[in-house]
């Protein structure tokens, strides 16, 4: 197998609130709309997936004076692409940037913080259903941008007690934030990642698996690959500005405040 198509290694799997680090230049390219795409041997930069939008940032290469702006990341059989442009380049790049070099990674802080409120504001949500009566609710879809996140299940409340369960869910929602809890993520054999998620999860992930199981202080865990908060209260407080219940599904739109 070719260096370049060896998975990629995510250090921000392991550490989800590592903003700086070092990494090896694995192969380099430039894509049909004109952008640079850099592989590395490992990376802290999420790439889009899982309703979280993709992390950016910058890479310095060691001992040349050289930046990539990163503005978008996608994960394809493994191998996360960073794409972006060459700050200040001139000419032809391929004689400088030589498979092996050392290259400085930067996460954008603000942008990282945002999405992981936005994507663990989602998870706590999903913990408060059972607390005010809607643990008939499946979770599915979820979209944690910043332009106007929701979570979507399977299942309808009744009309009548829309909007009711509007406010009792903020409430239980933003009286979790208030009481915080650390964050953590850890990868699992099935079995034990089955007890921390309730005794049972999801049909998607494969029984020889080892899951990665997130869980927002004592409540249940589930799988997830994405970024969150270090604990709980810096998620900060959530609005819940609409319920929708349709065609068998209910889908809770909601944000993140200061």
């Amino acid at each position: 197998m070719s260096m370049d198509k060896i998975p990629t290694e995510l250090d921000y799997y392991h550490d989800m609130w590592k903003l700086q680090s070092t990494a090896t230049l694995l192969s380099h390219y430039k894509g049909d709309d004109g952008r640079h795409v850099l592989i590395l041997d490992r990376t802290i930069f999420y790439p889009q997936g899982g309703g979280q939008p993709a992390d950016t940032g910058f890479l310095h290469f060691q001992g040349l004076n050289l930046k990539f702006l990163v503005n978008d990341v996608r994960s394809k059989d493994g191998i996360v692409l960073h794409y972006g442009v060459f700050e200040g380049l001139g000419g032809e790049f391929e004689d400088i940037l030589e498979r092996g070099k050392e290259v400085s990674l930067f996460v954008d802080e603000h942008r990282r913080k945002l999405n992981s409120r936005l994507h663990s504001a989602g998870h706590l949500l999903d913990i408060c259903l059972p607390k005010i009566g809607l643990g008939h609710l499946e979770p599915g879809k979820a979209y944690h941008f910043s332009d106007g996140p929701w979570v979507e299940y399977k299942g309808v409340i009744p009309q009548n007690e829309m909007q009711n369960k509007q406010k009792e869910l903020e409430q239980e929602a933003n009286a979790l934030i208030s009481m915080g809890g650390k964050v953590s993520a850890d990868i699992l054999l099935y079995d034990e990642a089955a007890k921390l998620c309730g005794g049972i999860l999801p049909e998607y992930v494969p029984k020889e698996s080892t899951p990665r199981i997130v869980r927002l202080g004592d409540n249940p865990g589930c799988p997830c690959g994405g970024t969150h908060v270090v604990d709980i209260s810096d998620i900060t407080k959530i609005k819940v500005s609409q319920i929708r219940s349709k065609k068998g599904m209910t889908k809770v739109f909601y944000n993140v405040e200061s």
